[in-house]
């Protein structure tokens, strides 16, 4: 139990305007500090280029829009389906021809 404990860190981030107190793995907290610096770079450049046309919500919707499509590009460069296709169809040709 003493181990689940120190693995744990109270840490307060700083995103956009706020600040945020989090309990995280230590070994996950550049990660939190890199996500924050993320989130208020994209929502001050939003908030920059649109300033007094939209909202913070509308702005902190765009800010997430933004990120999650850095998200999924980068999830769809691991997608490893074509790969796992390809390994099958060549299991399957090893495996009749070993018949």
């Amino acid at each position: 139990m003493a181990e689940v404990k120190n693995d744990r860190l109270h840490i307060r981030l700083h995103v956009y305007d706020e600040e945020i107190e989090v309990t995280i793995r230590r070994s996950d907290e550049e990660l939190y500090r890199r996500a924050a610096k993320l989130i208020t770079d994209r929502y001050n450049a939003y908030a920059q280029a649109y300033k007094g046309r939209k909202g913070e919500h509308t702005i902190a919707l765009m800010t997430l829009i933004d990120i999650a499509l850095l998200h999924e590009r980068e999830r769809s460069k691991n997608d490893t389906a074509p790969y796992d296709d390809v390994l099958a169809k060549l299991t399957s040709e090893i495996e009749e021809a070993l018949k």
